[in-house]
């Protein structure tokens, strides 16, 4: 893989043994101190949705997912992307109250990914959705919803070095954020990745939001699909890894698309063709509700702790 980086010198600061222990460790404290932060119940979640649903996370648009025909009805199905779309009907079909939510294990395949250290073509990751209140769509009700999840972060990386004395991750549950477009004004002569790079290098833990529509050089910060996230209300919460000297992304989360963002993005992105799907249809009629949620890698959180 030439995009893997490997470090001069690097071991790893625990055994095989220890390693799987540890990663147990990591994924049953997290996930308890999440799903007590942000008022969550796990649920179980599926592998494939049906290919015409529009239940499947498009991504960037471009990628094709891993696809099969169900021998007994014949209809196509795909292996999921991600469940940011299924969450939000999950949260309907189950009857869930604002101010609470779910989260569940995904995994996912991922065929046309560019493999280096943070991306494989298998994605595990605590895929959470909560139903908020028509008030609650704002910045700052999404960025208090980041603090909570790096304090959840910073708490589990303690916890786990008083069993680990050996492990010197430093995570701090201190927020620095900033919108793409004043990234883009601070760092105007470097790549969006050289950005998250420097910015995370300064401040540790940071939030770069509004992702997803064009900047002053009339490209995006990165890509996003425009029928999950509100781009005026979403981001990535990024830590500083020491071992790789770069920013590392943890989560990819968001304020949902309501009816008029859910158009406008549509437009913008020339895919008003999806507005025939199922999925779509019950957002522009109001019939599903609204909601914050995100994605937060479970391989990735333990590579960042585990240094």
């Amino acid at each position: 893989m030439p995009k893997l980086i490997l470090p001069v010198g690097y071991h790893s600061s625990t055994d095989l043994r220890q390693t799987q222990k540890a990663i147990k460790f990591i994924k049953d404290t997290f996930q308890t101190k999440l799903a007590a932060a942000l008022n969550l119940q796990r649920v179980s979640a599926p592998l494939f949705v049906e290919k015409n649903s529009g239940l499947n996370d498009d991504l960037n648009g471009v990628e094709r997912p891993v696809g099969f025909d169900i021998k007994q009805t014949g209809v196509e199905a795909v292996i999921v992307h991600s469940l940011a779309k299924w969450k939000r009907m999950a949260l309907a079909l189950y009857q869930f109250e604002p101010g609470t939510g779910l989260y569940t294990d995904m995994n996912a395949i991922r065929r046309d990914e560019e493999t280096d250290n943070l991306h494989s073509i298998y994605v595990d990751q605590w895929d959470w959705e909560k139903i908020i209140r028509p008030e609650d769509r704002n910045l700052d009700f999404l960025k208090q919803t980041v603090l909570k999840i790096a304090g959840v972060l910073a708490e589990t990386c303690d916890e786990l070095k008083k069993n680990y004395p050996q492990i010197t991750t430093q995570i701090t549950k201190d927020v620095h954020f900033i919108s793409s477009l004043e990234l883009e004004e601070k760092y105007p002569a470097l790549s969006p990745k050289e950005r998250e790079r420097a910015i995370t290098k300064e401040y540790g833990t940071v939030f770069v939001s509004q992702i997803g529509g064009p900047l002053k050089n009339g490209l995006p910060h990165d890509g996003r699909a425009p029928d999950y996230d509100d781009w005026a209300l979403n981001g990535d919460l990024l830590v500083y890894n020491t071992v790789l000297e770069d920013a590392f992304e943890i989560s990819s989360m968001g304020i949902r698309v309501d009816a008029d963002s859910l158009a406008r993005q549509l437009e913008a992105a020339h895919c008003t063709e999806r507005t025939k799907y199922p999925y779509h249809k019950m957002i522009l009629e109001n019939k599903l509700p609204l909601t914050i949620g995100g994605g937060i890698g479970q391989s990735r959180l333990c590579m960042l702790m585990l240094n």
